[in-house]
């Protein structure tokens, strides 16, 4: 079988690509520019979710396709991207999309994303639509406070989410493409409990066997270093997740233990594989 997979630099499509190499298929990753250091087993095609076009000849004789867009996906044609991969003879696609798409449909930050899943859905191939919830890498952002200052500045320091490995993400989605036992399902993905901001850096000082401080940050202060890299949509809306969750955010899902028959990884376990960027 041969797969293509798009962001397979980043943390879900690295995931993704390693675990469909791992199944000694032929995995195609996507980017605009060239790119070093893949998975061993995947091969680099230059194409651009911008230039629908540009990704008939990649996906050619695919079996499925993993999209994943930047941010939300507005500036892209999401009819055109599925008409393309279509095109190409691809019977399934996986899309990561957010949990917000679900539990904020209307919010201007994710309202893009449930657009482009609804265009998937109805598109006549076999689906599936993944909703992560926060991911446990975006502790990352932390890194060079921890190095330096051995402290981490962060809003809603009490709140706590279900933040998800991106290491199961990827690991779910090569399954939902390997195998149309999932096709047709949306799965939220989740971590297997909740955890705070305060207990995460607690964590992080017990990895790097140095005392890490919590320091609360104001909401003012962590927008503004939010908009030095996101619309305000989208700082306004994850904020909005960060400190007011709903209900249904706080939620542990049964779905990556269900496709994977394993409990969720915790952040400690990937804590465990990136402590050395901390240090």
């Amino acid at each position: 079988m041969t797969f293509v997979v798009t962001g397979a630099t980043g943390n879900v499509g690295r995931s993704v690509a390693r675990t469909l190499a791992a199944s000694d298929s032929a995995v195609r990753a996507i980017s605009r520019q060239e790119v070093a250091d893949l998975p061993a087993g995947v091969t680099h095609h230059r194409a651009d979710l911008a230039d629908p076009e540009s990704l008939r000849d990649v996906v050619s004789g695919a079996s499925a396709f993993f999209l994943m867009v930047a941010g939300a996906g507005a500036h892209l044609d999401g009819p055109a991207i599925v008409d393309a991969i279509k095109a190409g003879g691809v019977r399934r696609i996986v899309l990561l999309s957010s949990q917000a798409a679900g539990t904020r449909p209307d919010s201007v930050s994710h309202s893009p994303l449930r657009a482009l899943e609804d265009t998937v859905r109805e598109s006549g191939l076999e689906w599936v639509v993944l909703r992560p919830g926060g991911f446990a890498s975006n502790a990352l952002a932390w890194a060079e406070q921890v190095r330096t200052r051995r402290a981490v500045a962060a809003p809603f320091g009490d709140v706590g989410l279900p933040v998800v490995d991106p290491a199961d993400i990827g690991e779910v989605a090569a399954a939902a493409m390997i195998s149309p036992r999932h096709a047709g399902r949306t799965f939220e993905l989740t971590g297997p409990l909740l955890s705070t901001p305060r207990q995460r850096v607690k964590e992080i000082s017990a990895a790097v066997g140095a005392a890490v401080t919590f320091v609360p940050q104001p909401v003012d202060e962590a927008r503004a270093l939010m908009l030095t890299f996101m619309p305000p949509p989208v700082a306004d809306g994850t904020l909005d997740i960060l400190g007011r969750p709903t209900p249904r955010e706080l939620e542990i899902s049964p779905h990556v233990e269900e496709v994977l028959g394993r409990p969720p990884r915790t952040f400690a376990d990937w804590l465990a594989r990136h402590a050395d960027t901390f240090r």
